[in-house]
């Protein structure tokens, strides 16, 4: 396994590879960092090349220069690849929030995917724009700035991490060692980038409507939606995300939304054996 930094629009990130074979690459949710792949990226490895990657604030890379939009994103994730040396097809993998960034980046960079594996993804129908989104983007960076002057990303950054993933869980805690949580959650950066993320979480939604409206998923690409298996509703909203981008739903029973912690076998298992499209 090798750790890097690759610099993208200016940003260093961080950049994670192992493995050999098929490339694939995995993105986590709103705020998550590198080692919450840990489990899944273990069971790939002796079968895939698996890159991860922090965006930037999160984990060890450097502070966000510009607010995060869908097309930066996609772009993102295929000049991460690009660094890697990935010039093919690869098979991506978004959790959550990155689902959106994941479905993205299939429509919009076509011949650079082999597959495409939407972890527990957020699911906004019929999502809109909404009003002044570089406000609400600078609000929520005077709010990081204002919480890290009184020292609360260091006094509580830790432990807001920690009651994250034990309520994402179906059981157990956060895999995770301290002093790691503490390295990348206890810091401002990470502070700031988790708020804005949040603060446009939105606008990307509304954005990937009209992705979806101009571009089409690439014919033959298997599509993998992996449902927790945790509350109706939310099963039926997946259900019909799976319909709209003719994918296979697989229900990972007894999974909270971080699959890749109570279930990560399941993640493993699309990327490794999808179904043909």
């Amino acid at each position: 396994m090798t750790s890097s930094f690759v610099r993208i629009g200016g940003v260093p990130h961080h950049v994670v590879l192992e493995g050999s074979g098929p490339p694939c690459v995995l993105s986590g949710g709103l705020g998550m960092a590198w080692f919450d792949w840990d489990a899944v990226a273990a069971l790939l490895a002796p079968h895939r090349t698996v890159i991860r990657f922090d965006r930037p604030g999160l984990g060890l890379s450097g502070h966000a220069r510009v607010a995060p939009s869908l097309t930066g994103e996609a772009d993102r994730i295929l000049r991460v690849l690009d660094a890697c040396g990935v010039s093919g097809p690869a098979t991506v993998v978004g959790h959550s929030l990155a689902g959106f960034h994941a479905e993205a980046f299939a429509r919009l960079h076509p011949s650079r995917v082999a597959a495409l594996v939407l972890v527990d993804s957020s699911v906004e129908e019929g999502a809109r724009p909404r009003p002044a989104p570089a406000l609400r983007t600078g609000a929520a960076r005077l709010a990081a700035g204002a919480l890290s002057a009184a020292g609360l990303p260091c006094a509580v950054g830790p432990l807001l991490r920690r009651a994250a993933v034990r309520a994402s869980r179906t059981g157990g805690g956060d895999p995770a060692p301290y002093e790691l949580v503490r390295r990348v959650y206890g810091t401002s950066r990470s502070m700031r980038a988790l708020l804005v993320e949040n603060a446009r979480y939105r606008d990307l939604a509304a954005e990937l409507v009209y992705v979806r409206r101009q571009f089409e998923l690439p014919r033959g690409v298997p599509v993998t939606v992996i449902a927790a298996g945790e509350g109706r509703r939310w099963l039926e909203r997946q259900a019909r995300l799976a319909v709209a981008l003719g994918a296979e739903l697989r229900i990972s029973s007894g999974s909270g939304h971080l699959v890749m912690f109570d279930r990560p076998g399941d993640v493993a298992s699309a990327v490794l054996w999808p179904r043909a499209g």
